[in-house]
């Protein structure tokens, strides 16, 4: 899951001359991901991973890292 994530977010969001070194616990609002990315990401995980993140979660804890990102969607997942 977190590498769907990753390379959705690299290929297609925020620019990083090497996505490889980008640690799991990084800020991804630090490095360039902004309110329209975090939609159109929220649509990428939703339809990748057959969840639904509600709106009201919407958040910066739940999407300033990978490692926050796949916990919410784990979490959202399990609740369906």
């Amino acid at each position: 899951m977190k590498e769907k994530l990753k390379t959705f977010i690299f290929s297609e969001l925020i620019y990083h001359e090497d996505p490889a070194s980008f640690g799991d616990d990084e800020d991804l609002l630090e490095a360039g991901l902004d309110s329209l990315g975090i939609m159109r990401l929220i649509m990428f995980a939703e339809k990748t991973f057959g969840v639904i993140l509600p709106d009201t979660e919407i958040e910066p804890d739940n999407v300033h890292s990978l490692n926050a990102l796949e916990q919410w969607i784990w979490k959202t997942g399990q609740a369906q």
